[in-house]
């Protein structure tokens, strides 16, 4: 049984006869929790996609499964798309239309002539001919089902990405609000909670590395709030609650365990620097 969906960045008809598995729209938010993504020939441009967005987020979109280490299956001009995103040049001819020379490093398991039928890099499987073999399908399929772990590409993924990463701030912020010590302060200096858990949001997508989606100094935000130590330590303790209730142990002790650090930054921040002891005051 495999480990999540199969993602496709066209959706065939055939696909899932054929995957014998549930095959659905591939999109940056689906990688985290996906099985593999398929990328099938669909006779678009690949070497210039100059004023063409939607291929531009296809190489997007590839280029992050291939940095998560999620196993893709590309062929025809599929295939093409993923020797691009791996660096490798890309030729006019062939029954596709285009192909893709071997990405540096790739294992070539079949030739047709001076083009790579069938090439291996990583976790990316790629065969030239815009009809998919059966071999080639059997094979994917068979490693799929072999390794249904792989290692998270950031601390974001391993908490569970931006949804579940949301699904904590907001039982915090609704503990945090209720909270006589810090709800209080809370209601004094936030009016739009939607945007401030936008806000708060990105800045932990940007600490757990998912992207540069948040810019700003922490420290400079929190000044002026009258933060004592009884805060920070309720702070934390409502975080811990949060991610506890929400999240895997493992999830959780990484989550709690960045808001520890944060903690003791803005302590130390709050004492100009001065050594911390003990546990976050």
């Amino acid at each position: 049984m495999l480990p999540g969906p199969l993602l496709s960045t066209v959706l065939l008809p055939t696909l899932n006869a054929e995957f014998a598995a549930e095959v659905v729209a591939a999109t940056p938010e689906a990688l985290p929790s996906a099985a593999a993504l398929l990328v099938p020939h669909d006779g678009q441009p690949v070497a210039d996609v100059r004023d063409r967005p939607d291929r531009w987020a296809r190489l997007n979109l590839l280029a992050g499964a291939v940095r998560r280490g999620l196993p893709v299956l590309a062929w025809g001009s599929g295939a093409a798309l993923a020797g691009r995103v791996l660096g490798a040049g890309v030729q006019l001819g062939g029954a596709a239309g285009e192909w893709a020379r071997a990405p540096r490093g790739a294992q070539v398991l079949a030739w047709r002539g001076e083009l790579p039928l069938l090439w291996r890099a990583g976790r990316v499987t790629a065969w030239a001919d815009p009809t998919l073999s059966g071999e080639v399908r059997a094979a994917f399929l068979a490693g799929l089902a072999e390794t249904t772990a792989r290692a998270p590409a950031s601390a974001l993924e391993a908490v569970g990405g931006e949804a579940a990463l949301r699904a904590v701030l907001a039982d915090f912020y609704a503990r945090a609000r209720a909270d006589p010590l810090l709800g209080p302060m809370f209601a004094a200096h936030v009016t739009d909670w939607a945007a401030h858990l936008d806000g708060v949001t990105a800045f932990w997508v940007t600490m757990l590395g998912g992207g540069a989606a948040w810019r700003g100094n922490l420290n400079r935000i929190h000044a002026g709030l009258g933060l004592r130590g009884k805060h920070l330590t309720r702070w934390l303790d409502l975080w811990r609650e949060a991610a506890q209730a929400h999240l895997s142990p493992d999830a959780a002790a990484l989550l709690v365990g960045r808001a520890e650090t944060m903690g003791q930054r803005l302590a130390q921040a709050k004492r100009g620097n001065a050594p911390h002891l003990g546990r976050v005051p």
